[in-house]
């Protein structure tokens, strides 16, 4: 199975979390499909470009999206003054004309919010008697079709219909375990601790149940207590004493949890850098974090690979979908 489909699989679970919905919602990430006997959920999922941070006590007095309202982190804001019918009738106007006025689609798609797109959607139907997705999917094509149906589609159907497709490329059946709150670190450490350094082999189960069924601020004190009692980060552990697939995704959800921002600016960058650009990468993570935390993720890339994801895009991408995208991020600063 190709990363692209790991990276959405992960980017769903994270997203139910740090999104801020309530805790019940982080049952999900404890979909035991992922570690199934078959271990079906990577194949080529390579992250290991850049190393991060090991200075774990700070982890646990920087912001997490649990506690932060990231709405104002997001590079799209509610459009004031906002009309509608004015933009449904614009959009008509650029689909209905002779050629699709393509720049009238992404720069009012680009510029409103999801909510007000949902608003343009209705009145859009209640004038042409036409859903806003059937046209752009009947006057658009590839890339640019994408990721504007992607712009209008409301958020939790989005994040489903991502994931619904990745299970779909090996036909998996979700398996949903709720997460595990313990007043107590110590012996989540220490049976980490046990299960792997301490041992002769390693028993995968132990790591699996526990970044499965723990919070985000539980598995960072746990991973701040890990490093104390071992002398190693976990991520190095599962690194030495895991392969394959397993680790792979193992190292994603630490990743995950020190910084999703910073986790997601690395699958941006691979999805540019690697062999050819990952367009579908580049829109889920674009088009899904525009209105959270898509200026946290901006600022880690910049900081991570010292150049601004801004000129990456302009650089890796052509066309339409190249437009839209930089619509949606917007340049540094702004």
């Amino acid at each position: 199975m190709s990363s692209v489909w790991v990276s959405a699989a992960v980017y769903f679970i994270f997203t139910l979390t740090i999104s801020g919905l309530s805790d019940s919602t982080f049952t999900f990430l404890a979909l035991k499909v992922i570690f199934t006997e078959d271990n079906h959920f990577s194949e080529d999922f390579v992250l290991s470009i850049f190393c991060f941070q090991d200075d774990l006590d700070l982890l646990l007095d920087s912001p997490s999206s649990l506690t932060v309202n990231s709405t104002v982190h997001g590079t799209i804001k509610e459009k004031p003054g906002f009309n509608p019918g004015e933009d449904a009738a614009a959009l008509r106007k650029a689909i209905e004309g002779i050629g699709t006025t393509e720049k009238t689609l992404i720069d009012i798609l680009t510029q409103r919010s999801n909510a007000q797109r949902q608003l343009i959607c209705k009145a859009y139907q209640d004038a042409t008697g036409r859903t806003l997705c059937d046209d752009l999917e009947g006057d658009t094509r590839g890339d640019l079709e994408g990721i504007l149906v992607a712009l209008i589609t409301p958020p939790a159907k989005f994040d489903c219909q991502e994931f619904i497709g990745a299970i779909k490329v090996h036909n998996w059946e979700p398996k949903l375990f709720g997460y595990q709150h313990s007043s107590s670190i110590f012996p989540t450490v220490q049976i980490l601790y046990e299960a792997g350094e301490k041992k002769w082999g390693t028993d995968e189960s132990k790591f699996i149940d526990i970044l499965c069924h723990r919070s985000v601020p539980q598995l960072r004190q746990t991973l701040v207590e890990y490093k104390s009692l071992s002398g190693k980060t976990l991520q190095e552990s599962i690194e030495r004493e895991m392969s394959g697939r397993l680790e792979d995704i193992l190292v994603a959800i630490v990743k995950c949890v020190k910084s999703v921002p910073a986790y997601l600016a690395e699958r941006l960058y691979k999805s540019m850098k690697g062999a050819g650009t990952t367009e579908s990468t580049l829109t889920r993570i674009i088009v899904g974090r525009s209105e959270v935390d898509l200026q946290d993720i901006k600022a880690e890339y910049k900081k991570l690979f010292g150049t601004s994801l801004y000129s990456d895009i302009e650089s890796e991408t052509s066309g339409d979908f190249r437009q839209t995208l930089l619509k949606i991020c917007g340049e540094d600063g702004k």
